[in-house]
C-alpha cells in the first residue's frame, strides 16, 4: 500500500489555504478518519476561495455545509481543513499563480497534479487519513496517480454537488483520493450511500488498446510489470479491446476523437455558461494559464455544441451497452509520470502533448458518465504511475469491491516504489 511521507509539516506541504476543526455530527462508520475538502467546496460561515482572489472577493460566506461534507460528518469524520486548489479548477498542473505548487512528496520536482493539487498533497503527506476534490476532467484522477494515491470519481450525479463550485456541469463530480484502498471504500460507501460487496465477482477486464498507445515509452515500459500481474490475476478473463469495439468507429481516430469532437467543446461551453458572467462583470485577476484557458473556452464555435452533445449520447449509450454487469476497463490514468515543475503551461501553451493525451484518457469515463478509480501501480522515471479500472454507470459499488480486492492481491504493484 503507499505509505505517507514522513515528516512533512503541514508548512512544508503548501496543500492548504485554511486549518479549523469540524468535529463529527454523529459517530459511524468514518469514525476516527481525518479529512481536507478542495477549496470549491463549501464550508458554513467561511468563504470559498476556489483559487482566485477576486472570487473569494465577489461572494460571501457558504450559508451551509456543501451536502458532501455533511454526509462525512455525521459518518463520524472530522474535517480539518481547506485545501489549494488551481484556478477555479482549470487546470491538470497544480500550479496555482496566487497560493503556489502544492508538494509532491513522492516526487517533489514534480507537480502533484491538479486542479486538486492540495487534497493529493494532504493526503500523500499523511496530514490527513483522505481528501475531497471536484474531478470534470480528470481532476482527482490525475493527481492521484502523480501522487502514488487510490482516486475515485463516481458515476455521474451518484454523489451529490449541491454546495460546490459549478465549472462544466454535465461533467462536475466530487471525488476524493486515500492511501489505502479499505478507507476509500468506506468512504466512498458513505457518500454513495451503499454497501460496498466482499466478492465483487469480476468476470472480465478490458485492456483499451488505445488507451495505453497514448502513454509515452517509458511509460508503457513501466507499466508492463504490473498488466502481467494482471494477466495472472485474471487469466482468460483479461483482454486487449479496441476502443472502436466499443464506439463503433471504425475509420475513426481512437481516443483523441472522444477529446477533440466531444469533451473539449462541451467542457469549454459549460465553463463559460458557469463563469462568464461573473468574468465579463468583475475582470478578475487570473495567472496567465488560467487566462489563456478562459480565452479558450470564451471563444469557442458554439456551433460546435449540437454535434458534440449527439456524438456524446451516442459514445455514452455504446459504452454502456458494451460493459455488463461484471465488466471492467482499464486504462492508464495519465499517459507520463507528473511533469516537472514549471514544462506545461494551460492548455494555450502546451508544446509537450501532455494535455490533449491525458484528457483523450480522462474523458472515456465523463463521456460515459462512468465511474472510475485510479490505483497506485509502481513508478517511471522515479515517479508514480497509475493505472485505472472503470465500470458500468451506477456499477460504483462493485467497482470499489474490485479495487479492494485487486489492492489486496497485487501487493507488489499497488502502491509498489
Amino acid at each position: 500500500m503507499p505509505q505517507a511521507a514522513e515528516n512533512v509539516s503541514v508548512d512544508q506541504s503548501g496543500a492548504f489555504v485554511e486549518r479549523f476543526s469540524l468535529e463529527p455530527t454523529a459517530q459511524g462508520a468514518l469514525s476516527g478518519l481525518t479529512f481536507a475538502v478542495k477549496d470549491l467546496i463549501e464550508i458554513a460561515g467561511r468563504t470559498t476561495g476556489c483559487g482566485n482572489p477576486t472570487w473569494a472577493k465577489t461572494h460571501p460566506p457558504a450559508a451551509c455545509h456543501a451536502l458532501c461534507v455533511e454526509q462525512l460528518l455525521a459518518g463520524g469524520a472530522r474535517c480539518v481543513g481547506k485545501t489549494v486548489t488551481d484556478e477555479l479548477a482549470f487546470s491538470l498542473i497544480g500550479e496555482n499563480h496566487f497560493y503556489g505548487t502544492p508538494l509532491n512528496p513522492r516526487a517533489p520536482e514534480r507537480v502533484p497534479g491538479g486542479s486538486s493539487s492540495g487534497s493529493a498533497s494532504a493526503v500523500a503527506c499523511g496530514l490527513v487519513d483522505f481528501a475531497l476534490g471536484t474531478d470534470t476532467g480528470g481532476s482527482v484522477r490525475v493527481p492521484a496517480s502523480n501522487c502514488g494515491l487510490f482516486g475515485l470519481r463516481p458515476s455521474h450525479d451518484l454523489i451529490s454537488v449541491a454546495g460546490v463550485m459549478p465549472f462544466a456541469t454535465g461533467f462536475d463530480t466530487v471525488g476524493l483520493m486515500t492511501r489505502e484502498a479499505n478507507v476509500l471504500a468506506r468512504v466512498a460507501g458513505a457518500l454513495l450511500g451503499v454497501e460496498i460487496p466482499e466478492d465483487p465477482r469480476v468476470t472480465r477486464v478490458h485492456l483499451v488498446t488505445e488507451a495505453f498507445a497514448l502513454c509515452e515509452p517509458d511509460t508503457r515500459r513501466a507499466l508492463a510489470a504490473p498488466l502481467d500481474s494482471l494477466r495472472r490475476l485474471f487469466g482468460d478473463r483479461l483482454r486487449e479491446t479496441s476502443i472502436h469495439e466499443i464506439d463503433g468507429e471504425l475509420g475513426g481516430t481512437g481516443l483523441e476523437a472522444w477529446y477533440q469532437s466531444v469533451y473539449r467543446i462541451l467542457q469549454w461551453a459549460e465553463i463559460w455558461n458557469s463563469l462568464g458572467s461573473w468574468i465579463e462583470e468583475t475582470k478578475p485577476e487570473f495567472g496567465p494559464v488560467t487566462a489563456g484557458n478562459f480565452e479558450l473556452a470564451r471563444t469557442l464555435n458554439r456551433a460546435e455544441i449540437g454535434p458534440a452533445v449527439r456524438r456524446r449520447e451516442t459514445y455514452c449509450q455504446r459504452v454502456n451497452a458494451f460493459l455488463q454487469p461484471g465488466d471492467l476497463l482499464c486504462i492508464p490514468t495519465t499517459p507520463a509520470p507528473a511533469p516537472l515543475k514549471g514544462t506545461v503551461g494551460g492548455r494555450s501553451q502546451d508544446a509537450t502533448n501532455y494535455y490533449p493525451a491525458a484528457l483523450s484518457l480522462t474523458s472515456l469515463a465523463g463521456i460515459g458518465r462512468l465511474p472510475q478509480v485510479s490505483l497506485p501501480a509502481g513508478e517511471c522515471s522515479g515517479a508514480p504511475i497509475g493505472v485505472s479500472l472503470l465500470a458500468a454507470h451506477g456499477r460504483d459499488a462493485f467497482l470499489l469491491a474490485a479495487v479492494r480486492q485487486l489492492a489486496q492481491a497485487w501487493p507488489d504493484a499497488v502502491g509498489g516504489r
